[in-house]
């Protein structure tokens, strides 16, 4: 097939990217290197099925293909805050404009949603019945609500034009190719450590989130892709919960040095808990996590190890 990659030289993007070609597959990355990297893709430029185009979803966009993946939209609080409208333009405009070129080819079309729908949730784990619990006009706003409207944007053309859909959920997700300034507590963490700095704690460090290894959730992708049977939406990521401290400890546990635990005062509508339900994944895609916190924190901290010996 010819499959275009929104968002393909991001963390995600590049690793789905790779993994469609190495299933014989044509692959379009489109990508405007707001948070994606040349260097994520740099090895597949020579492929001759692989084709880079530098385009903002925001900005139209007409190509010939069989299967869309909408990853593109900044993923971690410091980037999708740094241009809040920019934000919610590229979640909502992005999907206007995947679903448009959906429907004209008929294309299948993948909608890479989030955990964030959920919001500071009251039902734990989180569900996929469950209509979440989100502020409409907090500082995390452009990108939970850019996500809920893209949603509501995959599911009218669903039902209105018979577009072929998929929608994922995507909780916290780790490893290779993770921006090391990004902001989010695996990187931040694993990268205090490495530079012997003391690592940032937000609050008390009892919030709970679940992480996932990239290539679990790059499978789990692949399947609610490829199976003709449902639309989603689909949680996705690994339900083993932990605390912030417990990361932090794992992470000085494995890196070592003498780095201590420093706390700050917790951002705004930052989520307390955050555990997906997979049942779902389970049962209709036969998918859950096969890679355990520590297996992939050491590919994740080798990675970065490389990256800042550069």
């Amino acid at each position: 097939m010819r499959i275009l990659v929104t968002g393909g030289a991001g963390f995600l993007g590049s690793h789905l990217c790779e993994r469609l070609l190495n299933e014989g597959n044509e692959v379009v990355c489109l990508d405007n290197l707001f948070t994606g990297r040349k260097r994520n893709i740099q090895h597949l430029e020579d492929h001759a099925d692989f084709e880079w185009m530098r385009h903002d979803v925001t900005e139209p966009f007409t190509l010939e293909v069989d299967q869309i993946y909408n990853l593109a939209c900044p993923a971690s609080p410091p980037h999708y805050q740094h241009n809040p409208i920019k934000t919610i333009k590229t979640s909502v405009m992005g999907a206007i404009h995947c679903l448009g070129l959906a429907k004209r080819t008929g294309a299948r079309v993948f909608q890479a949603s989030t955990s964030e729908v959920y919001g500071d949730p009251s039902v734990h784990p989180q569900p996929e019945s469950y209509w979440g619990n989100v502020n409409p006009i907090g500082i995390r706003s452009c990108y939970d609500e850019g996500k809920r409207c893209a949603e509501t944007l995959f599911f009218d053309y669903h039902r209105q034009n018979q577009v072929d859909i998929r929608v994922a959920r995507i909780f916290n997700t780790y490893g290779p190719k993770m921006l090391p300034d990004d902001g989010r507590v695996v990187s931040n963490f694993i990268v205090q450590a490495l530079r012997g700095e003391d690592l940032t704690i937000y609050g008390d460090g009892t919030q709970t989130r679940s992480f996932c290894y990239v290539d679990d959730l790059i499978e789990g992708f692949v399947r609610l892709m490829n199976q003709p049977d449902i639309t989603g939406p689909v949680n996705m990521g690994n339900p083993g919960e932990f605390t912030m401290l417990e990361l932090a400890e794992l992470v000085l546990k494995k890196v070592g040095g003498s780095s201590k635990l420093t706390h700050m005062p917790l951002p705004g509508d930052d989520p307390k808990q955050r555990k997906p339900d997979i049942s779902l994944a389970k049962a209709e895609l036969g998918w859950e996590p096969q890679v355990a916190l520590e297996d992939g924190m050491d590919k994740t901290i080798a990675y970065f190890k490389s990256l800042l010996e550069k």
